[in-house]
């Protein structure tokens, strides 16, 4: 048989069809449906399912309550394969330190006796010009404030996947967030201090972040790490692993950073040659020190979908990221080329930019409180840039973003004004009114099927036909059989997991006419929800007057199995028992599991289908 058939062929643990099935024809009156009967009982009609379909009925991320793997898994889901961690590869670069225009390093000095470690510094053309025992400036301090300002080796490697690309950050930090002339801050030791990794797809907006422990004082790069949830449902051994690794507590918000509606922020820092050089792209400097543009451009607009992906990390800052709003700048300098928004972009990064100091004009006391920290923050910042970078030495970088020319800082074109900016930072604290345009920042999870959303996925191909059950079949006279095709291209990642489908099912009497049913005898909408799911047998259970079977996933995609990727249609299938002389009516419905707060979206299209069961 066309169903049955092939999971018994492929072997699937499903219990034999003829066994110990007499015993659930004679259920009382009490298990039986009374309007829309199915014509013999409820949990015989469950049970019957679940032994046909029972593989395929399953939700995704379901194999794991623990934090880290069942994240992993949610990711998995909606990314597609993670890649090992590594710092090492060919495609890694070294952030570099730059002090006074030259590039530091920490090596031997070979002029002392001894070769202490001290810090060399050398110019575009590869000339030693000092060394120096420690560093107390830089030109480009780090803007996170949780680490060292003037670090330098740390390591960052990106990996692209189709749309999705993998960020793996190697920071080397200090907990006096200040460094020191010791073997831990040579290019050459792959020990560090913090781990992060930032999931990106360009495509559909979603973004996912990863924290190594904060209990773990040190980390090494030279072996991979891990990714969560391991490299899939079955890798124990690297579900434990990650399981160690990565923080369950998701101490560090880095929503609040990277909150551009991009993977990364790009700032002096970070060391790419279009933002932090006196000439930008064509500045000597960004050729001779700079790592180029190993984070491509990709400017995001306030309409494009954002969304964070993790179930763990959207539960704990739930009400941050229901708060954030991207702003437009009244004042027409700022929002042109760039998205910012009521988080770090606009309260940090921006007032760093424009080298101004954050203020609000009627500020609450809860905002009084949180600017003057910031205001002190940024001071701290700043007391580690050094004076050549500033507008008052030669260097020129900071601000390192002017109206007009944005990052071509060479002219010296006029700064933002006082009055602009008292505008602006007002809009960036939420202490804004219409001026500020504010809408939210992230945006919704996409219901399955509206092309508005971004999800163009439908079923198609939809079919439904009555064969005789095979063997010694006793609880059904026919078997109904349900066939339809569907591809999740919802980002275009050929492992996309996070979609299945609820497929509710009534039965009547069949009409004497022979009449086609009427849209109001089919399960309804909220029938085919989970909203008022009772189990009876796994997946299946009532709804209402219907009866539910959720979670189908695709044929041949067994229980707590990755998906094979695709760019075809997938086929989906579900045998459901039947009596003689009965109607079936059923309603398909798509449902994303969401990952977030917003935990489960369903399809609002109508697809029904019905079948006469006649066994004359």
């Amino acid at each position: 048989m066309r169903h049955i058939g092939q999971i018994l062929i492929i072997g699937a643990a499903v219990v034999a069809l003829t066994q110990g099935l007499a015993r659930y024809s004679q259920g009382s009156d009490v298990d039986r449906l009374s309007s829309g009967s199915l014509g013999f009982d409820k949990i015989s009609f469950a049970e019957t399912v679940q032994r046909w379909n029972g593989h395929f009925l399953w939700e995704p991320a379901s194999a794991s309550g623990e934090t880290i793997t069942r994240f992993g898994d949610e990711t998995r889901a909606v990314f597609g394969p993670i890649p090992d961690g590594d710092c090492t590869d060919g495609a890694a670069k070294t952030i570099p330190l730059q002090i006074d225009g030259n590039l530091v390093d920490l090596k031997p000095n070979p002029g002392k006796a001894g070769h202490p470690l001290e810090f060399e510094h050398r110019d575009i053309k590869g000339k030693v010009v000092k060394w120096t025992s420690g560093v107390a400036r830089c030109d480009k301090p780090s803007l996170t404030g949780s680490a060292t300002y003037c670090g330098l080796n740390s390591r960052l490697n990106r990996v692209e996947n189709g749309n999705v690309e993998w960020l793996f950050l190697c920071r080397k930090s200090s907990h006096h967030l200040e460094v020191e002339p010791i073997p831990y801050w040579q290019r050459s030791n792959p020990k560090f201090a913090l781990f992060g990794i930032i999931g990106f797809n360009r495509r559909s907006g979603e973004i996912v972040f990863f924290d190594g422990r904060k209990d773990w004082s040190e980390f090494d790069w030279s072996q991979k790490f891990v990714p969560p949830g391991g490299h899939s449902y079955h890798d124990n051994e690297g579900r434990a692993a990650a399981e160690a690794l990565y923080d369950p507590t998701f101490q560090v918000q880095c929503s609040a950073c990277h909150d551009n509606k991009g993977a990364y922020v790009i700032n002096p820092n970070i060391q790419q040659a279009r933002v932090g050089y006196l000439a930008g792209n064509h500045d000597p400097k960004a050729s001779a020190f700079s790592l180029g543009s190993l984070l491509p451009a990709a400017p995001r607009r306030r309409s494009t979908p954002f969304r964070v992906i993790g179930s763990g990390y959207t539960a704990t800052y739930r009400v941050d990221l229901e708060r954030a709003m991207t702003v437009q700048d009244p004042t027409g300098n700022c929002t042109e080329c760039h998205t910012l928004t009521t988080q770090t972009t606009g309260q940090r990064f921006a007032a760093d930019a424009v080298a101004r100091d954050p203020v609000i004009a009627h500020p609450k006391r809860s905002q009084f409180l949180r600017l003057k920290a910031e205001q002190r923050k940024l001071r701290e910042i700043n007391s580690h840039r050094t004076k050549w970078a500033s507008r008052s030495g030669p260097g020129k970088i900071h601000p390192w973003m002017v109206p007009i020319d944005g990052n071509e800082l060479s002219a010296a074109p006029p700064e933002i004004s006082a009055s602009d900016w008292s505008v602006l930072s007002n809009c960036l604290w939420g202490a804004g009114g219409d001026e500020c345009a504010y809408t939210p920042l992230y945006t919704s999870c996409p219901t399955p099927g509206v092309a508005a959303q971004g999800d163009h996925s439908k079923p198609e191909g939809l079919s439904i036909d009555v064969v005789r059950p095979p063997g010694a079949e006793a609880i059904a006279d026919r078997v109904v059989g349900l066939s339809w095709r569907y591809l999740n291209s919802y980002g275009n990642v050929p492992q996309r997991d996070d979609v299945r489908f609820n497929v509710a099912v009534k039965s009547t009497e069949i009409p004497m006419s022979g009449a086609a049913p009427s849209p109001s005898d089919y399960p309804g909408l909220e029938q085919a929800t989970d909203k008022n799911f009772v189990a009876i047998d796994d997946e299946t259970g009532t709804s209402g007057s219907a009866m539910l079977i959720r979670n189908v996933s695709y044929f041949g995609h067994s229980k707590l199995t990755d998906p094979v990727p695709s760019k075809d249609m997938r086929t989906f299938r579900l045998d459901l028992p039947a009596q003689c002389n009965r109607r079936y009516l059923v309603r398909i419905m798509p449902k994303r599991f969401c990952f977030d707060q917003s935990n489960i979206t369903y399809g609002q299209a109508d697809h029904v289908l019905y079948a006469d069961v006649s066994c004359e």
